[in-house]
């Protein structure tokens, strides 16, 4: 089924650390043409470094998603360097927590620029490509804080990333016509670097928020990216994956 990927372009927008590693991983493994942009451009290439060892291709930009015009000149590198954009997985958010009560103007503005402006950037940014692709796809990295569920000390990001899926349905409307879908995956719970050193007890409360009691791997995260971005896709627009191991299920 993830055959239809094989020689496609894919740009992960955070693709260096997380999940957006994850997610490059999963489509380089799967034979696709891939571009991390992060703004750490040395982390970028040292991720790039270590996904080229799967079979795709796999090459490292700085970008910028709070800028638009970083983005454009990423698009353009992309188109030039494989010759197509075809998959866009807007990806890049941060999480810094903070109460309302001690939230300023500026730690509002930061997330939203980054997580819900970032994935507007990216997405004007590669339209012109993704229309002359076969098929284009946009998957955008949302999460259930926000959409679903509530998490004490992160308002705006749980602002962000329900306006990402407002921005997406929307966004799933325009573009349906050229023969692009736009779609998001929800994430839960997910083990990342990040949160390997926190120690094994905080890892374990969190697991077991989960019923399947165990975290989610970002591989998890990849391949429900992987799927919306294959061909077989191509009927689902504007529609949204939770991947959460049945995290928002319970009642209590």
């Amino acid at each position: 089924m993830f055959d239809s990927v094989k020689g496609k372009t894919v740009i992960v927008t955070g693709g260096s650390k997380g999940i957006g590693k994850g997610i490059a991983r999963t489509f380089a493994n799967h034979g696709a043409n891939v571009a991390i942009v992060a703004r750490n451009l040395a982390a970028a290439e040292a991720c790039a470094v270590e996904l080229n060892r799967g079979n795709g291709k796999v090459y490292a930009l700085c970008g910028d998603v709070t800028d638009r015009g970083s983005m454009e000149a990423v698009a353009k590198q992309v188109n030039e360097t494989f010759g197509s954009i075809d998959v866009l997985c807007a990806n890049a958010g941060i999480f810094p927590s903070v109460t309302l009560e001690q939230m300023t103007t500026e730690d509002w503005d930061t997330v939203m620029n980054t997580n819900a402006k970032g994935t507007l950037h990216a997405v004007q940014a590669c339209i012109p490509y993704l229309k002359q692709a076969t098929y284009g796809r946009i998957v955008i990295t949302s999460s259930i804080t926000g959409p679903v569920t509530g998490y004490a000390g992160w308002s705006h990001y749980a602002a962000s990333k329900a306006a990402q899926l407002g921005f997406m349905r929307t966004a799933a409307l325009e573009l349906a016509g050229d023969n692009i879908t736009v779609n998001a995956v929800l994430p839960g719970n997910v083990l990342t670097e990040g949160l390997e050193g926190l120690g094994d007890d905080y890892l374990q409360e969190m697991a077991s928020a989960i019923p399947m009691q165990k975290l989610g791997s970002v591989e998890d995260i990849g391949y429900a990216a992987l799927f919306l971005a294959s061909k077989e896709a191509g009927f689902i627009t504007g529609q949204t994956i939770i991947v959460d191991g049945g995290q928002i299920l319970p009642e209590n």
